[in-house]
């Protein structure tokens, strides 16, 4: 948010923001209170631990920070309403704080979805031991997990310390999505006047929130095949080439289309708060790797693809069965260069290493990007 310095206003130069994140600050609002580390601390330890135990459930189940933001909304209203406005001193020392310093503020709502978010997405060093107990049956002591886990978080917070300069500092980095969030804290905290015939917009996201739940509900509980719709599966249903082609799940989804509002959101997360022209180069993107690279690949039978699905996550040995990782793999978890050559050699599906090449060719391209444009 922009700050009002000596009657001087600090706008943003993108009009994205602008028309949405006042260009003004209250510096007078409480942040670090009491509800803060009571509600904050605790949503974002049982949001982590329910989204990690989730997450190896068949059906996978995964809860938004929002869904807890919204929560917490309602019991620091309720705190700020009941608690008594007077002030505790820690023991020992010469600092007090308010169990109630006001009403609950926009501020301290969105430090609260910061630690709430901040739990929602686990590590992904938790499946590197995930996998090592499930699939190969070995145990693995706590503080090796532990120092594995927090050795990758680290180095994620680490690369956004160096970089807070030209990712945080810099108005020309900004975030679509987060234009939603401050939206939704606008709704909710400022008071809005109901003009005529029209809606406020608290009332418009009440109405939104209603029927998005129950527009969830047909798809993932009463009607889950409109997924994935495939009308050339079910004209030529025997057909090995058909299902290539037109299964949305194990084919290049030709003539395939989903009524699940997640399944369209997927690869975006949020397309209504995503830039037409990033929607475009993603798309295009998409078309290449997917309908161009993919199916002139696997029908030129380059390295074998036929001998393999078109569109799999599954690892192969050389007859296109299922590759037994056991038998290559020794006590310690390395590899038996010799029971490797005598089993088979290791192979995937054509589109595997293109997804994953073009993944790591992203990281390089954004490096490359930003050197070319904002270099200076």
């Amino acid at each position: 948010m922009a700050e009002k310095e000596e009657g001087v206003i600090n706008d943003s130069p993108i009009e994205e923001v602008r028309l949405t994140v006042p260009p003004t600050d209250d510096n007078t609002l409480p942040v670090l209170t009491f509800r803060t580390w009571v509600l904050g601390i605790p949503g974002c330890i049982i949001l982590s631990m329910l989204n990690q135990y989730f997450y190896y459930r068949q059906a996978l189940v995964y809860i938004p920070s929002q869904c807890v933001t919204i929560i917490l909304y309602f019991i620091a209203k309720l705190m700020a309403k009941r608690l008594p406005r007077k002030q505790v001193r820690i023991p020992g020392t010469l600092w007090s704080f308010s169990l109630n310093p006001g009403p609950f503020n926009m501020k301290e709502h969105c430090l609260l979805s910061f630690l709430a978010n901040a739990g929602s997405i686990f590590p992904y060093a938790f499946e590197l031991v995930a996998v090592v107990k499930a699939f190969y049956h070995r145990n693995v002591r706590p503080l090796p997990a532990f120092l594995v886990v927090i050795a990758t978080q680290f180095l994620g917070y680490g690369f956004a310390g160096v970089c807070t300069k030209f990712l945080v500092h810099n108005p020309y980095m900004w975030w679509p999505a987060t234009l939603v969030d401050v939206s939704f804290y606008r709704a909710i905290h400022e008071t809005e006047k109901r003009r005529k015939g029209q809606l406020t917009r608290l009332q418009f996201f009440l109405i939104v929130a209603v029927s998005s739940f129950a527009y969830h509900i047909v798809p993932v509980y009463f009607f889950p095949s409109v997924t994935a719709l495939s009308f050339i599966c079910w004209i030529w249903k025997d057909s090995v080439t058909a299902q290539q082609i037109g299964s949305g799940q194990k084919g290049l989804g030709l003539g395939s289309f989903a009524l699940d509002w997640m399944t369209t959101s997927s690869f975006l997360g949020t397309p209504l708060a995503t830039p037409m022209f990033v929607i475009c180069n993603m798309f295009i993107g998409f078309i290449i790797i997917l309908y161009v690279i993919t199916p002139i690949s696997y029908w030129t039978n380059v390295y074998n693809a036929k001998r393999f699905p078109i569109f799999s996550l599954e690892m192969f040995d050389a007859d296109g069965q299922k590759y037994n990782i056991s038998r290559i793999i020794d006590e310690k978890l390395q590899l038996d260069e010799a029971a490797y050559n005598n089993y088979s050699k290791l192979y995937f599906s054509i589109f595997y290493p293109y997804s994953k090449g073009f993944t790591f060719a992203c990281l390089t391209s954004s490096i490359a990007h930003f050197a070319l444009f904002y270099g200076r």
